[in-house]
């Protein structure tokens, strides 16, 4: 259940028995934009390191183990037109270490790490600064030497020709972290406490009353209640944008990006659901079989959905003489989607394979955080186990077909070896 602590900021209580630990999740959400993604990223790992009362990393550490062993960490994410910020902490419930201080003294960490930073005189400790800058720094230039990342972010930096915000990557770019100084930083701190829209969550065997006055304890201020659009919507283009680079690499990546004008909120998406199981999502799909299997021609072939970003991308390492060759067989198996040629089995295949990872996410107390997360975002979209299961059981061939063939190609991005491989 949502309860607000104050304007701008909610909590929500997912009560449960099914685990023996607590977690409460701290999520800051802001509309996503350019020039906020790397600060955000800085700043996660500045927030995750240190603080004011806890300057060292080991002081921090020897606080989380007073916790017994809490796990702790904060991560970014971007999700449609929104950027996140979150921050989580585990612990073990109280009830099994006859310990009924415990929640009260996880989120006075919580309220240490978030409220108290390594801030003096308006600045972020500099010491402290300059090593996470650096560590973000040299991870930002090693996403190139993971060359199937590279390909990704390069496709990704394709087919957002309309917006530098999608553009660029979840944990941000080297050039704009170049400018960020600790105090600039620091004052971009300042506006995110009080300025993003706050929802906390805390899942496991706990009473909501116990809940919510231990949550009182972080001292939020009331903020504008801002709603942002969730999903990204771009323009359609009539020319496939492509781009192909050469390096001296023994396997190249051949990607591609197509628009699916289907939706989170839309029902079409258990339809989209089923569809990608065929078409690249598992390894029964047409693209491993056909593709990787049956042709021998990829090294890995696959096929990820985002109904955020009306987004369908295709992923495929292979030799750089079978580009024309692939590219052709993708083509095909798209085809033969939009065609219907879909076996009983094939489905039945895919059903199961979809319901397996639902049932399993429910073992997840993260997934319990992220659906209660869109359920309040989009309380439209809520539903029971039951009737999520039931709408993707309902999918038909006909409807595969027709969402099928609202997809289009955008983008075809290729990274060809060196010669000795052409």
């Amino acid at each position: 259940m949502a309860y607000q602590l104050t304007e701008g900021v909610n909590l929500h209580v997912l009560p449960t028995k099914q685990f023996k630990t607590i977690r409460i999740f701290v999520r800051f959400t802001t509309a996503l934009e350019k020039d906020i993604v790397t600060k955000r990223s800085l700043l996660s790992s500045l927030l995750e390191t240190n603080s004011l009362n806890y300057p060292d990393q080991t002081q921090l550490s020897a606080k989380l183990a007073d916790l017994y062993g809490a796990g702790f960490g904060f991560s970014v994410r971007k999700k449609g037109n929104l950027h996140w910020m979150n921050a989580g902490i585990s612990f073990v419930n109280g009830a099994y270490v006859n310990d009924s201080t415990i929640l009260t003294n996880a989120v006075s960490f919580l309220k240490e790490v978030l409220f108290f930073p390594n801030i003096k005189n308006q600045t972020f400790d500099q010491a402290t600064f300059d090593l996470e800058k650096n560590n973000l720094k040299q991870y930002l230039e090693s996403l190139n030497e993971d060359k199937q990342t590279m390909a990704s972010l390069a496709l990704q930096e394709l087919y957002f020709e309309q917006s530098d915000a999608q553009k660029i990557p979840s944990m941000g770019s080297v050039e704009e972290l170049e400018n960020i100084t600790s105090s600039a930083l620091a004052e971009y701190y300042a506006r995110m406490i009080k300025e993003d829209q706050v929802d906390i969550f805390v899942v496991g065997d706990i009473e909501e009353t116990m809940a919510i006055e231990a949550l009182k304890e972080l001292p939020f201020t009331e903020r504008k209640v801002v709603r942002p659009e969730i999903f990204y919507q771009q323009t359609q283009n009539n020319v496939i944008k492509e781009r192909q680079i050469q390096e001296p690499v023994v396997q190249a990546k051949l990607n591609l990006a197509y628009q699916t004008n289907v939706y989170y909120n839309q029902p079409e998406r258990f339809s989209l659901m089923v569809f990608n199981g065929l078409f690249g999502g598992f390894p029964h799909s047409k693209l491993f079989m056909n593709v990787r299997e049956k042709e021998s021609l990829a090294y890995y072939a696959s096929s990820n959905v985002d109904t955020f970003r009306g987004l369908l991308t295709v992923q495929t390492g292979i030799e750089t003489k079978n580009r024309n060759q692939v590219l052709h067989l993708i083509h095909q198996q798209l085809a033969s989607l939009q065609n219907g040629e879909v076996t009983e089995l094939e489905l039945e295949q895919t059903k199961a394979m979809l319901r397996n990872h639902y049932l399993l996410s429910l073992d997840s107390p993260q997934a319990a955080i992220e659906s209660a997360y869109l359920a309040h975002w989009l309380p439209d979209t809520e539903l029971s186990d039951e009737e999520w299961l039931a709408r993707m059981e309902r999918v038909t061939i006909e409807d595969i077909q027709e969402v099928a063939n609202q997809i289009e190609l955008q983008a075809i991005f290729f990274l060809a070896g060196g010669e000795e491989n052409a």
